[in-house]
């Protein structure tokens, strides 16, 4: 009773659990490994463009290049059309005894060189709007490049409105000066 004897463990033979168990990890890392090799080839032929090739996704090189015969020359573009600005004076919109003063010195950029001719003859119109314009800002407005740009903004949308068919392009400024 008190010798109660404890079956012995046989050796495990060839092919047992422990070889069932070790084998079992390297068919898993197997089986994670292809997916993961399979897709790193596919990404890599994608993004070479040689898989989008195979499977029809874009024209071949041949038919997508045109001839050079079917080629059209391009005319240069044409050149920038420039209008001088008369310089503008004006008071600025500021409380105090003494208002302070604006001076803009600046050209008018055209879209074409026709429009030259329509612009100069609404140039008195034109000076009126920026004028008016200039009198009711603020010194404080034309301060840094942000109210540089918001000016040159505005003077354009100014231009483009009184000169309706003809079409500035920009307001290149030469001078400005508040004083």
């Amino acid at each position: 009773m008190a010798d109660k004897a404890k079956p012995a463990k046989a050796p495990p033979a060839e092919g047992a659990p422990e070889g069932a168990k070790k084998g079992g990890k390297k068919k898993l890392i197997i089986l994670l490994a292809i997916p993961l090799l399979l897709g790193g080839v596919g990404a890599g032929l994608w993004f070479s463009g040689i898989l989008p090739g195979l499977l029809g996704m874009h024209p071949p090189v041949e038919a997508a290049a045109p001839a050079a015969t079917d080629v059209a020359v391009a005319p240069p573009p044409a050149p920038p059309v420039f209008l001088d600005m008369p310089d503008i004076t004006a008071n600025l919109n500021a409380p105090g005894r003494r208002a302070p003063l604006v001076r803009i010195r600046s050209r008018l950029e055209l879209a074409r060189a026709e429009d030259s001719a329509i612009m100069t003859a609404a140039m008195p119109r034109l000076l009126d709007l920026y004028a008016t314009y200039l009198r009711e800002m603020r010194p404080e407005e034309l301060r840094g490049s942000l109210g540089t740009h918001r000016l040159r903004e505005e003077l354009i949308a100014r231009a483009n409105l009184v000169a309706a068919p003809a079409r500035v392009v920009d307001v290149l400024f030469v001078e400005i000066i508040v004083q």
